[in-house]
């Protein structure tokens, strides 16, 4: 296996060119646009490929050595995507909002992955005898407010060791975090976005749903890559496993969390 290929042609296919309005933009953009048109800042995509390269090189290389990777992306149109993605290369994801101190304060967190688990068994079991229908309500309403927050990092077991964020501007928390704890992000980075804390910046459109399956399907694409290379470093031989590396990567996770 190896890194996923893709052309500047497939970008463009997938809308990835096309920025906001140009009264939407930030100045600090500017080096990575290549004109105007109809109104609409138009990305340059000659700079776009190398750096997204860069990001998936990035992403083997922190999956071959063991590591995680989070994929954030909470607005409408990007949660169904990162959840998919995140979820076929096995790691972790966050969909539905971020959470203050969901990286800075790893503790606090680490609790409410705990009462997650504990609901999730109480519930699960059917053993909710004593308990009135409004309390077995109210827990289950917990429970699932809990899942929607956390349910994609309730397996992380730890920090992430970098980050891929669709539309750094609303995920703008998520970055300041990653910064403090010295954890690289990658950023998909449209002609409204600030590049300042962005270690793999690829700019690109980050609204448009063919634009951000592009890019996770990339990323995902990486990340087996890297989990392959572990596996064969390790000296697995995968033409004989019986599961696939990725099947593999997500039973030792379960099993570590």
């Amino acid at each position: 296996m190896a890194l996923p290929s893709f052309s500047m042609r497939q970008l463009v296919e997938a809308g990835c060119h096309f920025g906001h309005n140009t009264r939407r933009w930030n100045p600090r953009m500017a080096p990575f646009l290549y004109g105007v048109r109809d109104g609409v800042h138009i990305i340059d995509l000659q700079q776009t490929v190398p750096m997204l390269h860069r990001a998936m090189e990035k992403v083997r290389e922190v999956t071959a050595a063991g590591g995680r990777v989070l994929f954030v992306g909470t607005k409408r149109q990007a949660q169904d995507i990162i959840a998919e993605s995140a979820r076929r290369c096995g790691q972790y994801y966050v969909n539905h909002r971020w959470l203050g101190g969901m990286l800075t304060n790893w503790k606090t967190i680490s609790l409410s992955i705990k009462r997650l688990r504990e609901l999730e068994e109480l519930l699960g079991s059917g053993d909710v005898r004593g308990l009135t229908k409004k309390e077995q309500l109210n827990l289950t309403r917990e429970m699932e407010k809990l899942e929607r927050a956390l349910g994609g990092i309730k397996e992380m077991g730890g920090l992430p060791d970098v980050l891929f964020i669709v539309d750094v501007c609303k995920e703008s928390l998520a970055v300041q975090e990653a910064n403090k704890l010295g954890i690289p992000v990658i950023g998909v980075l449209d002609s409204n976005a600030n590049p300042a804390g962005i270690d793999f910046p690829v700019p690109g459109n980050d609204d448009a749903i063919r634009a951000i399956k592009a890019y996770c399907d990339l990323m995902a694409g990486s990340v087996l890559d890297g989990i392959q290379a572990q596996m064969s470093a390790a000296g697995v031989d995968l033409g004989a496993a019986e599961h696939t590396p990725v099947e593999a990567a997500v039973a030792e996770t379960e099993q570590t969390a």
